[in-house]
């Protein structure tokens, strides 16, 4: 729908203030193919205004009802798939993973390098222990304490 077809229609059903329907008249007035459009128009708002409303009967709703109850439910469609289909595939999958990594054992170098083992185990406890890593353990304690007690406190109220 146009913007003048739109226009024409509010101008019918008195939907325009002063300005815009003043405008609409001049343009219905200048314009001969704008007029012979808004005489169809009022046309069809006549028509439409002089059809009577059909009513559905009062058993409308019990006879839809009692066929919809006639109808018998739709069955979900069971497929099967076959196992074979399955199993062929996660070998497929499974052949390519191990091709994979014998590829990858093959053009590796597995020569281990000098192991050497030097522990130092003297640090400072004192150092990574301080009084704020303490209280921030001993809050993330009681958090998750205190979840566990609601879960079966909760538990223990459902039975």
């Amino acid at each position: 729908m146009n913007t003048i077809e739109q226009q024409l229609w509010d101008y019918i059903d008195g939907n325009l203030d002063e300005s815009a329907k003043k405008a609409i008249e001049e343009k219905i007035e200048s314009d001969a193919e704008i007029k012979s459009q808004y005489e169809d128009l009022v046309k069809l708002n006549l028509s439409f205004e002089s059809m009577d409303l059909d009513e559905p009967s009062l058993s409308f709703t019990r006879n839809v009802m009692e066929s919809v109850a006639l109808v018998p439910a739709p069955v979900a469609m069971k497929t099967q798939v076959d196992k074979k289909i399955i199993y062929s595939i996660v070998g497929f999958f499974v052949i390519s993973l191990l091709a994979l990594f014998g590829y990858v054992l093959y053009i590796s170098n597995l020569s281990m390098p000098k192991f050497s083992f030097n522990v130092n185990l003297n640090f400072n406890v004192d150092q990574y222990i301080t009084p704020t890593v303490l209280y921030s353990f001993l809050f993330f304690d009681l958090v998750i304490g205190l979840i566990f007690l609601d879960q079966f406190l909760r538990k223990k109220m459902h039975k």
